[in-house]
């Protein structure tokens, strides 16, 4: 089968493996989409981000879904031909974490494409995927496959939503609209919000945002005094998502948000440096939200009942063979939104 590779920036390539053996309770899924996320971005751009750096090669890639073509054992309900989403979170089960149900800190996470452990724990970027029936969730059959693969990004924000609390006939701030941005503005609606306000750098990206139901779009970069109109009062929002990992997203956020209001972090980025004295003040909680486990459930349920407006988010699909293309192509936020791997190799663009 064919795999993506990374193995260091900007060195990526089309690769041979073998197809692995089933054992019992797995199943193996002919994979159709991968969407490329801004962690396989960054190990394409830059080798890693942070600390974590790619130390050998590393298959890519953890948002797919796919058809089953065969399984072994249990399988549960799944059967051959079914179209599932692969949920890359696989905790260990056993770990002070996995004890108090905290799965995505656990000790032991093997989630896809991941340079934090040694030997790097390879990623689901290749034509054939063997995956535990248990991470396999069933995709209806009225949702296209790769609608199915928005299940991982989708997860990452429900995490974000469930920590952030009720959002129901809340103001929201979201800072960065990128994947992640976007969705929360899909989630957030979801979620009961009154108003969505979401800011960026980029007019392309903003206007997808108004597509799929943002109140308004501020393009931050062309509006720098954007803050005044909001910090009347002690400020407006009750909930901010903070999707970009900028600073200045952080340092404008917490003047616009009202007194004991929730701040909660998605985006990653280098350090920062905030303004203890308004924290306090203002008796801001400020939260992390980190992957996800539990939520991939509850994300395939919501796109199963086709009530998000995806199309708009995906930009194109590509073909295996053209991978770096499609990674050139993610990373130009001025041209694209989510570039998936189509590894049916059915060219072209999404029809929106």
């Amino acid at each position: 089968m064919k795999v993506i590779v990374i193995h260091a920036a900007k060195d990526l390539r089309i690769e041979t493996r073998p197809l692995k053996d089933l054992k019992t309770g797995q199943v193996r899924v002919q994979v159709e989409a991968g969407g490329i996320c801004g962690s396989d971005l960054h190990y394409y751009q830059h080798g890693g981000f942070g600390q974590i750096r790619v130390r050998e090669p590393m298959i890519l890639g953890h948002e797919i879904s796919g058809r089953i073509t065969e399984t072994c054992g249990d399988a549960g309900d799944l059967k051959i031909g079914d179209v599932v989403a692969v949920s890359p979170s696989r905790p260990c089960g056993n770990c002070l974490y996995c004890d108090e149900n905290k799965f995505s800190h656990c000790l032991n996470m093997r989630f896809y494409g991941s340079a934090m452990p040694i030997p790097h724990i390879q990623g689901a970027f290749r034509e054939n995927l063997v995956a535990d029936a248990s991470q396999c969730h069933l995709i209806s059959p009225e949702i296209r496959a790769e609608f199915g693969a928005f299940a991982e990004p989708l997860s990452v924000v429900l995490h974000g939503v469930k920590r952030a609390g009720n959002l129901s006939g809340k103001r929201v701030l979201i800072t960065g609209c990128g994947p992640i941005g976007a969705l929360c503005v899909l989630a957030a609606r979801a979620a009961g919000a009154a108003e969505i306000v979401i800011t960026d750098v980029i007019d392309n990206v903003l206007d997808i945002a108004t597509q799929i139901g943002a109140d308004k779009t501020i393009n931050v970069g062309d509006n720098k005094g954007w803050t005044a109109q909001y910090s009347a009062n002690k400020g407006y929002f009750d909930i901010m998502f903070e999707a970009s990992g900028q600073q200045s997203a952080l340092t404008a956020g917490l003047e616009v948000l009202r007194p004991r209001s929730v701040l909660v972090q998605l985006g990653l980025g280098g350090d920062v440096v905030i303004s203890q004295n308004t924290v306090v003040a203002k008796e801001i909680d400020i939260r992390g939200a980190f992957r996800f486990h539990e939520e991939f459930a509850d994300a395939v349920a919501m796109i199963n009942a086709g009530t998000l407006n995806l199309a708009p988010l995906l930009t194109a699909r590509v073909p295996i063979d053209q991978a770096v293309d499609a990674f050139e192509l993610a990373g130009d936020r001025h041209r694209a939104m989510k570039v998936q791997i189509d590894f049916r190799n059915n060219l072209g663009k999404v029809k929106q």
